[in-house]
């Protein structure tokens, strides 16, 4: 064999073990590793640029100007409007009081401890005398909680309620309280005197001489502590006397005008009582009081500076 076909034998023979040796050495060869790029990073956004001062204060005192106004308009139309309720208020609760006032023609009477007060009479009701007065006009109700806080746009009592008789209300108080009543109206309304209130109480000319306004039995005409469950009641309620009057009896005691003193036996004509004294009167027993003390001649007296929660009052005119 010459050597050409030696050598080509040769390289017959090795060309399967290079192609193994090849594929051998392409399954072992590491494989590349890709790697993927990373995205670019998004840009930071810019940081929004900051409001000039002044231009910030000029909308927040445009915004506080606006509010301000706002809230002064709504002040002002709630004040309007409660302005306006009680302008009605008062309004409507001096017409009511006008028209409940009831004449009394005037007459002669006697005063203090007549027959028909019984056993019942204490000392300071006596001696009896004889007392002539002008004709006035009384109201056929107490003074109510909704009539004083219209005037004094407060209520001191102690049981609540529009239609309930005010009470915890000093002497003094009730001047304050009718001057400005005198000063709505143009009127001259005031406290009776002790022989107005109870000539009214008696039922004026028209009276038939019971032992309390209106009746010999208290309880037709009375609000008093076997009844009254230890509280006012509304005005108007019970019966009322010959004149139309409510409350003479009962519920709450009446403030008169008169310092507190002792009778005298002379006749008398509009008395007015003394000039001086310690104590005002007051008339006509309370929810608290016992039969006795709502008689229509019954006296008690208490410092005008004092309020109490069984006293009130009642208003009279010289002239309508």
């Amino acid at each position: 064999m010459n050597p050409k076909h030696l050598i080509l034998t040769l390289l017959i023979m090795l060309c399967p073990i290079g192609m193994a040796a090849q594929s051998t050495i392409t399954r072992n060869k590491p494989k590349r590793t890709v790697t993927k790029p990373k995205p670019a990073a998004k840009p930071k956004a810019k940081p929004a640029p900051r409001r000039n001062n002044t231009h910030h204060s000029s909308s927040t005192s445009s915004t506080s100007g606006t509010n301000s106004t706002s809230s002064t308009n709504s002040t002002s139309s709630t004040s309007s409007i409660s302005s306006t309720n009680s302008t009605v208020s008062l309004s409507t609760e001096l017409n009511k009081l006008i028209n409940d006032m009831v004449y009394v023609s005037g007459g002669t009477f006697t005063m203090g401890a007549t027959s028909e007060q019984g056993s019942d009479v204490w000392s300071d009701e006596k001696p009896t005398h004889n007392v002539t007065l002008s004709s006035y006009y009384i109201c056929k109700y107490e003074v109510t909680q909704a009539l004083w806080r219209a005037v004094m746009g407060s209520n001191p009592s102690n049981f609540k309620g529009d239609n309930l008789p005010v009470e915890c209300v000093t002497w003094n108080a009730c001047q304050t309280f009718i001057n400005r009543l005198n000063s709505y109206t143009g009127r001259n309304f005031r406290l009776p005197t002790e022989a107005e209130w109870e000539f009214a109480a008696r039922g004026g000319n028209y009276s038939r001489r019971y032992k309390y306004s209106g009746s010999n039995y208290i309880g037709d005409v009375a609000w008093y502590t076997d009844n009254s469950g230890s509280r006012t009641h509304p005005v108007g309620t019970k019966q009322a006397n010959e004149l139309g009057l409510y409350d003479m009896s009962g519920n709450v005691w009446e403030w008169c005008s008169d310092w507190y003193d002792s009778y005298s036996s002379y006749s008398q004509s509009n008395p007015t009582g003394s000039n001086s004294g310690s104590d005002r009167v007051h008339r006509g027993g309370g929810w608290d009081c016992h039969a006795e003390l709502c008689r229509s001649s019954r006296r008690n007296y208490y410092s005008p500076r004092g309020p109490r929660f069984d006293l009130g009052l009642r208003l009279v005119l010289s002239q309508l």
